[in-house]
């Protein structure tokens, strides 16, 4: 069977993550959102985001890296600025899954001030 490898990153909120005031969380968070813009853009992550519904609520988000090793996918995720201000911490894995799986769509939804929105099938 043939399978494509990825590098999954789980990033979950520390026991005890340090506190900012809301000036200094509004910063950690739009440079979060720009590194993982720039990692997408450069093709090293094919796709991430936040989680919602999710059991443990430590859970943050998902980040699928396409690296080609665990030490590289690793690095950058570390580089990440809520990593590196102690907000999130990270869990690195290899996640197989059938060749093309990672092109096929998913629901679509929009997500605005936390609040995630289904949006209703286009027809066809």
């Amino acid at each position: 069977m043939d399978l494509e490898a990825f590098e999954l990153v789980l990033l979950r909120r520390p026991e005890s993550p340090p506190d900012y005031d809301e000036a200094e969380l509004d910063r950690i968070q739009s440079e979060h959102l720009d590194h993982h813009r720039r990692l997408r853009e450069s093709g090293q992550v094919v796709t991430n985001g936040p989680v919602r519904q999710q059991p443990d609520e430590s859970l943050r988000g998902l980040t699928f890296y396409r690296t080609g090793s665990l030490e590289e996918a690793r690095r950058l995720a570390e580089a990440d600025p809520a990593v590196q201000a102690g907000r999130l911490v990270i869990e690195i894995m290899t996640w197989y899954c059938p060749p093309g799986t990672m092109t096929k769509p998913g629901r679509s939804v929009s997500l605005l001030n936390g609040q995630v929105r289904h949006r209703k099938p286009a027809r066809s």
